[in-house]
């Protein structure tokens, strides 16, 4: 979700708390709340040598040991509004929407999905997958055969 539409659906539903149902169908429980809004950049090489920058707004959802916390909707828009005031967040770009949660571990998601209920905007969280992007350059054409097989432009190192 880019952030301008996660926007709008805040400030449409200023009342209501918004829920996190991460992949699996666990729900985060209602008493978080976001304790950061970043804008991330990162710059990276692949393993074929060819540069990418990807930039998103990263949310990191915290829970409280307040159980009777709430985090509604109004003001995560105006904790929003005051990161692009502040600079935090970059004017004019429409960054894609991360929410990062610690379970078991630290986990980055997307957010794939959204209902509106009477009670709460809730937000299905998807899973963010690895991938090689040179497979190209850096996976051989041919079967390998055994470990002498060239990879990653023929070093001697596999990806």
């Amino acid at each position: 979700m880019k952030l301008s539409q996660f926007t709008d659906l805040l400030q449409a539903n200023p009342e209501k708390p918004f829920h996190l149902v991460l992949p699996g169908q666990t729900t985060v429980p209602v008493s978080y709340h976001i304790t950061e809004v970043g804008h991330v950049t990162k710059r990276f090489i692949d393993c074929g040598g060819k540069l990418h920058t990807t930039q998103s707004c990263q949310l990191q959802a915290w829970v409280s040991t307040d159980s009777d916390h709430r985090f509604l909707a109004g003001k995560m828009a105006s904790v929003l509004n005051m990161s692009k005031a502040k600079g935090v967040l970059p004017d004019g770009e429409d960054l894609d929407v991360e929410i990062e949660y610690e379970d078991t571990t630290i986990s980055q998601y997307t957010i794939a999905d959204y209902a509106l209920t009477d009670s709460a905007i809730v937000l299905s969280l998807g899973s963010k997958h690895t991938d090689c992007l040179a497979k190209e350059s850096c996976l051989p054409k041919l079967p390998m055969m055994g470990a002498e097989a060239a990879c990653c432009g023929g070093s001697s190192a596999c990806c």
